[in-house]
């Protein structure tokens, strides 16, 4: 049998499994037709912070739903606990969902957990999710890639464990949109390290707060001033900020583009 609930033991008891799914970025309606079936049918759920409301109404009646919520800057549930718990669920027979915002396999650790549970033999499977650094293109009424403007799109973190750092060098020479995630604690850092690998001070910025949810908002701006847009505007994470000549499209764009995903 290879269901939801993965294969029967011999005790003649059925294996629980896990699946990592991709929340999205926020909005219910941008839930694949997979996840939404997933999570209907899950009796556990273990949820990151960013997973809203209307995700949690997928719920079935009587699923248990545990927070397990992972915030830079903010107290986390240990990695280590979370394992345990899924890995405690499935073996008890339960179908669990590690419900994550944005996509499990795009900063967020689905590959460490996908390793950890099949060393011990536990089934576990991925659906993916529109992560916030794709979706925030249709958000704004942004092309992230444009015929001779950008030629295609990087997805980085700004904050790792131990400091390092993408190579913003060759970021800055490749001709891509960059999208940054985690990058709010300390734009300014941000802003200058960037200038000094090549990006032009007056490059066009966009930084999106709560992308496709009712609370989206954004600013437009340049990386010169970025930091200090930021602090004016009172923006702070969950956001990603965009660095490319295609941010300067937007204004180029229906007005009404930006709110398609947010109404």
């Amino acid at each position: 049998m290879n269901d939801a609930h993965g294969a029967a033991r011999l005790d003649g008891k059925p294996n629980g499994k896990v699946w990592l799914v991709g929340a999205g970025p926020g909005d219910p309606d941008l839930l694949t037709v997979k996840a939404a079936r997933i999570l209907r049918e899950a009796e556990v759920w273990l949820v990151d912070d960013l997973v809203g409301p209307g995700i949690h109404a997928l719920a079935a009646p009587g699923a248990r739903i545990v927070k397990v919520g992972k915030r830079g800057g903010c107290r986390s549930t240990p990695q280590d606990f979370i394992l345990r718990l899924m890995a405690r669920h499935a073996r008890q027979g339960r179908m669990v969902a590690r419900v994550k915002g944005g996509d499990p396999f795009i900063f967020g650790r689905g590959g460490e957990e996908m390793q950890w549970l099949a060393a011990r033999g536990i089934a576990a499977e991925a659906v993916g999710g529109l992560t916030a650094g794709l979706a925030v293109g249709a958000a704004l009424g942004l092309p992230l890639t444009h015929r001779g403007m950008s030629r295609g799109v990087a997805l980085v973190t700004a904050h790792t464990m131990d400091d390092s750092r993408p190579d913003w060098r060759a970021l800055a020479a490749s001709g891509l949109t960059l999208v940054c995630y985690m990058g709010m604690r300390d734009a300014g850092t941000l802003a200058r390290e960037l200038r000094e690998a090549g990006f032009a001070a007056d490059i066009p910025v966009a930084v999106a707060h709560r992308v496709s949810c009712p609370e989206q908002r954004h600013i437009v701006t340049r990386l010169d001033r970025m930091a200090e847009d930021i602090a004016e505007a009172g923006m702070a994470s969950p956001a990603v900020i965009v660095v490319g000549h295609a941010v300067s499209l937007i204004d180029a764009l229906p007005r009404h583009a930006a709110m398609t995903l947010a109404a």
